[in-house]
Formats: C-alpha cells, sequence, structure tokens
C-alpha cells in the first residue's frame, strides 16, 4: 500500500460556522415528492452529483456500490409496470395492518407515475461481495452501511443542485437486477427518483423530531 500526502484544506472558525448554519437551513428545506415535472435535467448535473457519492467512505475501501442511470423512457416504463405489480401485492396483503396505517397518512398506494414522470430514475446496488474478470470472489466489507452513505452523499448533492427525489423502495426489488441487468453479486439497494416537483406539488405537513430527542452531547 502507497501512501500519499494528504490534501486538506482547513477552513477558519468564523467561515465553518457561516457555512454548516447554511447547509442546515439548506439541507432542512429538503423534502421527498411524489409528483415530479417531465422537464428535462442536464445529464451532467446528474453524473456530477453521482460522482459526489462515489467519493463516500466504504468498509476497507470496497466501494461496494454501483449506480445506474436511467432516463431512457422505455426503461423507465418497465420499471414502473414491475414496480407497481410489487406495490399492488404489497398494498394488498404483504404488508402488515401496522404498516398500511403508519402510511396511511401519507396517501402513499399502488400507483407509482413518477416512476416515468421524473426524468431521472437512480437505481443503487449493493455488491453482496466483489469479483474480478477471472471469477475470483472477495469479501466487500460494511456493504451496506458504506453503500447508506453512498446515497446519504447523493442525496445531499442532488438537493443542492436544486433538484428533488424521493427514495423509493418497493418490496422486493429483485426485478431492478433483471431489468438493468446487473450481476448475481449485486443486491437492489434502492430507487432514486429525481427531476424538478411538478407545478403545484404538495407534501404531508409533518415535522421533524426535536434536535435534543435525537442528539446527546457528552
Amino acid at each position: 500500500m502507497t501512501f500519499v500526502p494528504l490534501v486538506f484544506k482547513r477552513i477558519n472558525p468564523e467561515a465553518a460556522t457561516d457555512f454548516a448554519s447554511a447547509h442546515a437551513i439548506t439541507m432542512a428545506a429538503r423534502r421527498s415528492v411524489r409528483t415530479f415535472s417531465t422537464d428535462p435535467v442536464p445529464e451532467s448535473v446528474i453524473l456530477d452529483c453521482v460522482r459526489a457519492a462515489c467519493t463516500a467512505p466504504s468498509g476497507a475501501n470496497c466501494q461496494p456500490w454501483h449506480f445506474v442511470v436511467v432516463s431512457d423512457p422505455v426503461k423507465k416504463r418497465d420499471i414502473r409496470i414491475a414496480a407497481e405489480a410489487e406495490e399492488q401485492a404489497f398494498y394488498a396483503g404483504r404488508a402488515s395492518q401496522d404498516w398500511l396505517d403508519a402510511l396511511a397518512p401519507l396517501g402513499t398506494d399502488a400507483d407509482k407515475p413518477f416512476l416515468e414522470d421524473a426524468p431521472y430514475l437512480i437505481a443503487i446496488f449493493q455488491e453482496r461481495f466483489a469479483q474480478d474478470g477471472a471469477g475470483q470472489k472477495s469479501k466487500n466489507y460494511y456493504a451496506p452501511e458504506s453503500v447508506g452513505i453512498a446515497t446519504g452523499i447523493l442525496i445531499s448533492a442532488l438537493h443542492q443542485a436544486g433538484l428533488a427525489c424521493l427514495t423509493h423502495t418497493p418490496s422486493p426489488m429483485g426485478f431492478l437486477q433483471s431489468a438493468l441487468g446487473r450481476p448475481r453479486n449485486e443486491r437492489p439497494f434502492l430507487l432514486l427518483v429525481v427531476g424538478y416537483p411538478a407545478a403545484g406539488t404538495v407534501v404531508p405537513d409533518i415535522t421533524r423530531k426535536p434536535f435534543d430527542q435525537v442528539v446527546t452531547q457528552i
């Protein structure tokens, strides 16, 4: 293993305070939306946000993620059909009543037009194990945690780029593997719907837990 000098820019406390405060305010305005405009989004914006996600830390630097950026209308239609089939089974009996009761105030159902309306879908896959060209397998360490961190960075980058997104997790998500031609060592982690909110979009009037309820200072 070769080591190189760290490239790090230290910010003075005043600038850091201003940035942290502004960033917290910006991220507090982030909301998941379920109605998307069909307006196009520059592909370079999406790819640069994904590029930022790929800088995430990962267990033993295994980088156990793969992002599939989908803009093709036919492929989005295929994904919608497959996702709605799973969602219909979910709402018709697969989900427990407690789960359905928790979802009821949000007004969600099996119909997912946003999967076609939004200009981009980003399917995020977790590599269960690495595999080289010769078929040799190696273990990926802390894969779910690593992919979760990368997903968080991606969501933050998209929001700061002026885009809305929705974390969509139809259960099960195995159809994404076949629909997008991903290898067997990958497992669908999450489907991110990305674009601009449709005109007149509304979101549930919800609140976040008080800061002192979720943070402890010692």
